[in-house]
């Protein structure tokens, strides 16, 4: 072990990899945990409800303790934060086998708010897991290569979700619902373990972690604080949550919109092809790195993504929409590599476990705003509006037709002109465009990147 140890610490990069495979298994085994108790729980009780509030208990931990998250990433070693939530995270699993125990059949006899507490404590965990495998990206990686590293963890997240639905609905046909949990306890077991064969090395100390020190609740406001005070940052922040919000308000309504002209078995297709569009952008992302001025990279693919909503306006079929979303989430890992990777130029390394809890808050915010929002502006204002003979029935209605998920698609078109809109107002914004080189580098170049100094 201790030879292991070594030379992980000589090769950062060695340790990086090791991590990185065994938080992509952890994903995949908790997606199949989350994806096979979801439909057990839907199918046992016939509402969406039960399945609903499943899905609450599973996103709404991380915001709420993504800051104390944040916090002890940057107290603590980060390998040791991880290493913990993997072993707190494994007590879920556990939790389900008992709730389980002596169920004799595959008809899921359990009440489903029985998996609530349970599914909250994985998630829990991953609110102190995310902050602290972020910030130690930025320990293990050259500056230079931030980008490709941002990309393979939007690989890792993209195979996770594409393979996490199609192996669980399998296993769960031939193996049943408890066999499937166990395999999440096992992936939780391997992501430890991996753990255990490296070693992070500590954050150089800055000021502005020591200035923080002494206080737990100046600590906790310090993330948000670090950011509210660099206007470039604060500005790429609230473009990109601004932009995580229309992705989101896509992403839930993508499927009613594809069913108004088509069946569940072609939305089935439409959505792997989608995911197949993300993992080939996850790829090209790890292999290229994105441009050398991230900001344009971030600018230029999210015009992208905004551009191809505009095709949500010409008439309704399978390979356009199917096409359409996979160039949509493929530009995806080329925005969310380029802005993290200035994030991860930028904030001091000691500080980034408080910095990035703020950004998933904002983000986790988005996407309930977004869950939230998709219902009412759909059903309640676009979708009648372009009914046959509704308020814009003779005017929009004309260009892009009426009828069913003609409102949705009018949506897309809206946020399409947001998404670009927002890129306008971001690029004219000096402290923004110009972030790179107007805000100072926070880590040192990748000739001493490898020699941390340990924390005074």
């Amino acid at each position: 072990m201790s030879s292991v140890v070594t030379a992980s610490s000589k090769h950062p990069a060695y340790a990086f990899g090791i991590t990185w495979l065994g938080q992509v298994i952890s994903q995949l085994g908790s997606g199949l945990t989350t994806f096979a108790l979801g439909v057990e729980v839907y199918r046992s009780s016939s509402t969406v409800t039960p399945y609903a509030l499943l899905c609450l208990f599973y996103v709404l931990p991380p915001v709420l303790l993504s800051p104390l998250g944040g916090i002890l990433a940057d107290r603590w070693d980060r390998r040791r934060v991880m290493l913990l939530s993997d072993a707190l995270a494994a007590v879920s699993p556990v939790w389900m086998l008992l709730l389980l125990w002596g169920q004799k059949d595959r008809q899921l006899a359990v009440a489903p708010w029985q998996f609530y507490a349970p599914i909250a404590l994985a998630s829990a965990c991953d609110a102190f897991r995310w902050p602290a495998y972020q910030a130690a990206t930025t320990l293990l990686v050259p500056k230079e290569q931030l980008g490709r590293a941002s990309g393979l963890l939007d690989l890792g997240y993209g195979v996770a979700q594409i393979a996490s639905p199609i192996l669980a609905a399998t296993l769960l046909l031939r193996i049943g619902l408890r066999w499937v949990i166990l395999l999440d306890f096992a992936s939780f077991a391997f992501a430890a373990l991996t753990l255990l064969l490296v070693h992070f090395p500590q954050p150089p100390s800055s000021d502005v972690s020591r200035n923080a020190k002494g206080s737990f609740r100046r600590e906790l406001g310090l993330g948000w604080e670090f950011v509210r005070t660099r206007r470039g940052l604060f500005g790429l922040l609230l473009f990109t949550t601004t932009v995580g919000l229309i992705m989101s308000l896509v992403l839930v309504l993508i499927t009613p919109l594809t069913l108004s002209f088509t069946n569940v078995a072609t939305v089935g297709e439409v959505q792997s092809i989608a995911g197949l569009g993300m993992l080939a952008g996850s790829i090209l992302m790890t292999v290229w790195g994105g441009p050398r001025r991230r900001i344009a990279g971030v600018f230029g693919f999210t015009l992208l993504s905004g551009g191809v909503l505009l095709l949500a306006g010409l008439p309704p079929s399978v390979p356009l929409v199917a096409g359409a979303s996979a160039i949509f989430l493929g530009s995806y890992p080329f925005v969310n590599g380029c802005a993290q990777a200035i994030w991860q130029t930028k904030v001091p390394m000691d500080v980034q476990g408080r910095v990035f809890a703020v950004r998933r808050i904002l983000t986790g915010l988005s996407a309930s705003a977004a869950m939230v929002l998709a219902g009412p502006l759909a059903d309640k204002l676009f979708e009648p509006w372009l009914a046959p003979g509704g308020a814009l029935a003779n005017t929009v209605g004309r260009l892009i037709g009426t009828g069913p998920g003609r409102g949705i698609g009018f949506l897309f078109i809206v946020l399409g002109a947001l998404s670009a809109g927002s890129v306008l107002c971001a690029y004219l914004s000096r402290s923004i465009r110009n972030i790179e080189t107007e805000l100072p580098d926070a880590i040192a170049p990748s000739s001493a990147h490898a020699q941390s100094t340990p924390r005074s």
